[in-house]
């Protein structure tokens, strides 16, 4: 990473701890924390999981990025559905959101990558232990998953509930994650000039806002405009304190 990427990295987390943690992370704190639980014991997630690590890092959007979508759309499945009415069904749907986030972001780096990625997912999951109502679900959550794109319904409502907590999730990452993570692993794997950069950085910035108005679910509606404007405000302090435009 250029040294000039990793002060303004460094000044961006910095921010990023001055605006604080996302709202969903402080309110939905033991769903979160159980879908994380799950995620580490699930050898179905297990697997897929393993199948990342053999592959290169997507373009910002690698197992770490992955990781964070996994468990965030678990936690939207134990927010949305209470386990303790049918606790087998809900946990399995954690699982299928866990492997859907796990999987979502296969084919980053292409042009159509929600379509080609489903499309490779599918081939994946093909000798997975996984019904093929379930596998049809993941399939389809992550044929959705990509932003101003029509999103196709899904066959039931809990594909339904999958198919917009992959997107919620997902979406969450436009916040501060946006700014303190994912913007400097694209641009140094790129190499792209900081001024360049700044050029087109406030442009990009009405990009993240837009997203505040997209999320799907019930959950992702209350507590995603809180990411984005979180990171916007991170974005607008960065860009000061790098120009010097205070």
């Amino acid at each position: 990473m250029r040294e000039e990427y990793r002060q303004a990295q460094e000044i961006a987390r910095r921010i990023a701890r001055e605006v604080g943690e996302p709202l969903f992370y402080e309110m939905q704190a033991g769903c979160v924390g159980a879908s994380a639980s799950l995620f580490k014991g699930d050898p179905l997630v297990g697997r897929a999981v393993a199948l990342m690590e053999e592959r290169p890092d997507r373009i910002g959007h690698g197992l770490r990025h992955a990781t964070k979508v996994a468990v965030d759309a678990g936690a939207i499945v134990l927010v949305e559905r209470d386990p303790s009415g049918e606790p087998d069904r809900v946990r399995r749907l954690v699982t299928l959101a866990h492997v859907a986030g796990v999987l979502h972001d296969i084919r980053r780096e292409e042009k159509e990558h929600a379509r080609l990625g489903a499309e490779e997912a599918r081939r994946i999951l093909a000798d997975y232990d996984l019904r093929e109502a379930e596998r049809k679900a993941i399939v389809g959550a992550i044929a959705n998953h990509e932003a101003f794109r029509p999103s196709l319904p899904m066959a039931d409502e809990d594909g339904q509930l999958l198919s917009d907590a992959l997107y919620d999730a997902d979406k969450f990452r436009w916040g501060p994650d946006n700014f303190s993570e994912m913007l400097w692993e694209m641009v140094s794997r790129r190499d792209v000039p900081l001024h360049a950069l700044l050029g087109r950085f406030l442009q990009g910035m009405e990009g993240v806002a837009r997203i505040r108005e997209t999320f799907r679910s019930a959950t992702g509606r209350r507590y995603g405009p809180d990411f984005i404007d979180r990171g916007m405000e991170i974005g607008r302090r960065l860009y000061a304190e790098l120009t010097g435009d205070r």
